[in-house]
C-alpha cells in the first residue's frame, strides 16, 4: 500500500519501535516528522536513513510533556509540510520499581510523559486530524497495560489509560471521518528488552504462545495498516500484537 502527499508525526521516534514506525511510514510515502527530546544525533540518523531510501523527513526536537513545546513544534511542522494527516503517539518512558519503593516523582514523571504527552501532542495536531480527509491518531500502548507487570505500576497505569483515551477520542472524531486506534505491542526486540537479564527474558518467552519476541517490523507493519486508507472503517480499537499472550 502506498500513500502520497500525506504527512505524519511520530513522537519519540529516534530509536526502537518509534524509529521503525517512522521508517515504515516513510516507505509508505508519507512525509515524516521524526520527533525527539534529547537524542538529536539518533533522530538525524533516522532522517538520513529515510532520505537514503528516497523518502522525505525532518527531525524536530520537542518534549511531549511540555505543552508549549508541542504547540511550537506543531507550528514548525506546519511551516514545512502544512497540516498533518497522521499522528502516532509513541513517546514514553519507564521508571521501574515496586510500588513499595516507588516515589511520587517516579509516578509523576511517567504519568506526565506517557499520558500528559499524549494529551499535549494530540491537542497540538487535533485540528489537523479533524480536517484531514483520512485523519488518523494511533496511540502506542503495551501488553503491560493489558496485563500489568511487576515493578511497573506507573507504566502499566499510563498504558492502560490510553485505552480509555483512544475509545473516547474515537467517538468524538467519528463525525469527521477521522479514526483513533491503539496498538498494544507485546515484548519487542529493542534496546530496552536487551537490557533485561537473559533468565528473565526466557521466563517472558515462556509466557508467549508463539514462543518468541516481536520484531520492530511486526509492530510497524500493523501501524502502517492502521495509518492507511484501508483501515478507514476501524476506530476505537485496541490491537494486541503480542504473540498470543492472554489479557
Amino acid at each position: 500500500m502506498t500513500e502520497r502527499n500525506r504527512t505524519c508525526v511520530v513522537t519519540g521516534s529516534s530509536r526502537g519501535i518509534g524509529r521503525g514506525i517512522a521508517e515504515q511510514l516513510a516507505e509508505d510515502g508519507f512525509n515524516v516528522v521524526v520527533n525527539y527530546r534529547n537524542s538529536e544525533a539518533e533522530a538525524y540518523d533516522v532522517v538520513d536513513a529515510i532520505e537514503a531510501d528516497g523518502g522525505t523527513a525532518i527531525a524536530l526536537q520537542g518534549d511531549v510533556s511540555d505543552y508549549d513545546e508541542m504547540m511550537g513544534m506543531a507550528d514548525r511542522v506546519h511551516n514545512t509540510f502544512g497540516p498533518i494527516d497522521v499522528l502516532v503517539n509513541n513517546a514514553g518512558i519507564t521508571r521501574d520499581r515496586t510500588f513499595k519503593d516507588m516515589t511520587r516523582e517516579d509516578w509523576e514523571q511517567v504519568i506526565e510523559v506517557n499520558l500528559g504527552g499524549v494529551f499535549n501532542s494530540t491537542k497540538a495536531f487535533y485540528d489537523d486530524i479533524k480536517q484531514a480527509d483520512e485523519g488518523r491518531v494511533i496511540n502506542i500502548s503495551s501488553v503491560v497495560g493489558q496485563q500489568g507487570n511487576y515493578g511497573q505500576a506507573n507504566y502499566a497505569t499510563t498504558k492502560s489509560g490510553l485505552f480509555g483515551f483512544t475509545r473516547t477520542l474515537a467517538l468524538e472524531l467519528a463525525r469527521f471521518d477521522s479514526t483513533v486506534n491503539c496498538v498494544a505491542p507485546g515484548f519487542t526486540k529493542t534496546d530496552m528488552l536487551n537490557n533485561v537479564d537473559e533468565h528473565i527474558q526466557e521466563k517472558i518467552r515462556e509466557r508467549i504462545p508463539l514462543g518468541c519476541f516481536a520484531t520492530v517490523s511486526d509492530i510497524s507493519g500493523i501501524v502502517s495498516f492502521v495509518a492507511s486508507e484501508d483501515s478507514g472503517y476501524m476506530t476505537g480499537q485496541i490491537l494486541g500484537v503480542n504473540g498470543g499472550m492472554e489479557w
